[in-house]
């Protein structure tokens, strides 16, 4: 089983002028301790469901150029990119160029986006769910057609793209893995079947997420049915699941162990943990000491 970590907030004492210097040192010892993927929020201001939203909040891809720059091994991405705050064409030169610059280490993490108080706040278009959806749908489309090589003109309903240049290609093969975000069974997951590489779903709090077992189970069973419907194998998709962990340094981490244990019997591989007091490093550590370690071998994947 993978581990990985979603750094969400910036807000640490000494802020802005120490911004680079913390996030710098949780980056490097996330890459020292094990982890596999790195992960920052694509928002513009802080989501109000955990934070004031004038809270500090930083340019998700501005942020993972900074994180390729002083790390070595870990997976870089965003969890999740809005699908509609960028153009499709540039989120894949964007995420190209920072697979390319990280020598093959990027995620594209996208979704249909939700956000709509940041959206208003910035002067970002925020169109209906169904458009949001059907622009997402799109996106995927053409970010396959561009990694692919195919220069032809791309029409959709919302995109019109007159020559799908990608040069460079990504470095990852065949291309960088592709995470689609939510839970949704009859758009989000089918569109996991279709267009994916990996989803991403919550598990919750550490002290909750037994009630999201039988939950996240029957996800997993209607992305195995969407496989079926597109003749797509099921085995070809990383189950990554994300929640927030309490790591108390002193106590250790390893009541995840038992966590990660009941995630891997239904078939998660990659569990993603946002840690609220990463600053202080220390849980960084002890996760890489005590949960690292001792999951590696559950539902490994080549």
């Amino acid at each position: 089983m993978r581990i990985g970590l979603q750094v969400i907030e910036f807000n640490w004492d000494g802020t802005p002028e120490n911004t680079g210097s913390k996030l710098k040192q949780i980056a490097q010892t996330a890459d020292a301790s094990g982890f596999y993927s790195l992960w920052v929020m694509d928002h513009y201001f802080q989501m109000e469901v955990f934070k004031p939203a004038t809270d500090p909040m930083l340019e998700g891809y501005t942020t993972q150029g900074f994180l390729a720059a002083v790390t070595d091994r870990v997976k870089l991405g965003l969890l999740v990119t809005g699908a509609f705050y960028r153009y499709p064409g540039l989120l894949a030169k964007i995420v190209t160029t920072l697979d390319v610059l990280s020598g093959g280490r990027a995620y594209l993490g996208i979704g249909a986006g939700w956000y709509e108080r940041e959206a208003h706040g910035l002067g970002v278009p925020f169109p209906p769910l169904a458009t949001r959806f059907e622009q997402l749908e799109e996106t995927l489309q053409i970010i396959h057609q561009m990694w692919r090589g195919d220069v032809s003109a791309f029409n959709g309903k919302h995109y019109q793209l007159a020559e799908l240049i990608s040069s460079p290609q990504p470095l990852s093969k065949p291309h960088p893995p592709i995470m689609i975000g939510g839970e949704g069974e009859r758009k989000t997951l089918r569109f996991v079947a279709q267009y994916g590489d990996a989803c991403n779903m919550f598990f919750g709090m550490t002290n909750t997420y037994k009630d999201r077992l039988e939950y996240l189970k029957g996800k997993i069973d209607v992305i195995k049915r969407h496989c079926d419907a597109v003749k797509r194998d099921f085995n070809e998709i990383e189950i990554t699941v994300l929640g927030t962990a309490l790591i108390d340094a002193a106590q250790g981490a390893g009541h995840l162990v038992e966590m990660c244990e009941d995630l891997a019997k239904i078939g998660v591989h990659h569990v993603i943990m946002n840690v609220p007091n990463s600053s202080e490093i220390a849980p960084l550590e002890v996760i890489g000491r005590d949960l690292i370690p001792a999951v590696a071998s559950l539902n490994a994947r080549a």
